[in-house]
């Protein structure tokens, strides 16, 4: 296969991680960095420009969009798809699931279980707010948020309301959250492709820190879940229509709860934790997408893009 890896830089662990697995595989394999696409509409036939070229044929796309540039990176895997070319992860998953409000409402219309949660576009009354999740602590996360950014915890009622007062004043659109205290700073990661958790650990956050991210220094160990965490995980990319994904769990009184999807979840901390091969995976995943495609689906390999 063809295959373009969609990442902005191509000397992270994931990129490479995924670019390595292509590879051994014996598949042609390059990285594209999707903010430098030009997008071509017009009628009938969508198309992309690269650095000003022409693309080359590419059988499968893998996404690697981050928050920062999510709209236009969103765009250009769209783009792909309505050049009917494979994608590992869809556009519109994307979406869902970086809006953190819809990625929440989804999951739970869905019936699955998340921490309370409020959000309001009129914050000007605090207090209210922080009364409607039972007081504090409370965390407060920033809709645009990544890798722990944006997140913080107000362990008093005075600290949640300056908080909230200084995010509303700068116009920043916020969630507020209950703090599952049972959790002692620790989650669950369970990494799906294609419908089947691959790899799971659980993560630490260090000491004097509730944010578990392993780029905030949090320990990782590998760990098995619990058949119904697994059900979760998977119903959770399911809901949201993500075939590769990383799902964030919470264990707390109520049970264990979902905490977030992530449409890019990096590949470092989970591979070396479980010495699984998740890169291959996501790999075998696009082979075997590809391999049952219908003829009507295939492109010309002789055309260009």
């Amino acid at each position: 296969m063809h295959i373009a890896i969609l990442s902005k830089n191509a000397r992270l662990y994931s990129t490479q991680s995924l670019f390595q697995a292509a590879q051994r595989s014996g598949h042609r394999v390059r990285v594209m960095d999707h903010t430098r696409f030009d997008i071509v509409i017009k009628d009938g036939k969508p198309d992309l420009l690269y650095l000003g070229d022409e693309l080359p044929y590419i059988d499968a796309i893998i996404p690697r969009i981050g928050a920062s540039v999510s709209y236009f990176g969103t765009a250009v895997v769209r783009q792909f798809e309505k050049m009917n070319v494979f994608t590992t992860v869809n556009a519109d998953a994307i979406q869902k699931s970086r809006d953190k409000l819809a990625c929440l409402q989804l999951l739970s219309n869905a019936g699955l279980t998340i921490p309370k949660t409020v959000f309001s576009y009129d914050n000007l009354d605090s207090q209210y707010l922080i009364d409607l999740l039972g007081g504090a602590p409370l965390v407060i996360k920033l809709l645009s948020g990544t890798h722990g950014t944006g997140v913080v915890l107000a362990e008093s009622a005075v600290a949640a309301r300056s908080m909230i007062e200084s995010f509303a004043s700068l116009k920043q659109p916020f969630l507020l959250q209950e703090y599952i205290k049972e959790a002692k700073g620790c989650d669950l990661r369970a990494f799906v492709v294609d419908g089947k958790v691959v790899a799971s650990m659980r993560r630490q956050a260090q000491e004097g820190e509730f944010r578990s991210n392993l780029h905030r220094g949090g320990q990782s160990e590998i760990i098995q879940l619990t058949p119904e965490e697994e059900a979760m995980a998977i119903k959770a990319t399911e809901i949201l229509g993500l075939k590769v994904a990383g799902v964030d769990m919470l264990q707390s009184n109520q049970g264990t709860m979902i905490l977030e999807v992530n449409p890019s979840p990096g590949l470092e901390g989970i591979e070396r934790t479980t010495q699984v091969d998740i890169a291959g995976e996501v790999i075998a995943f696009a082979e075997r997408s590809i391999s049952n495609q219908s003829p009507s689906d295939q492109k010309d390999p002789m055309q260009h893009l």
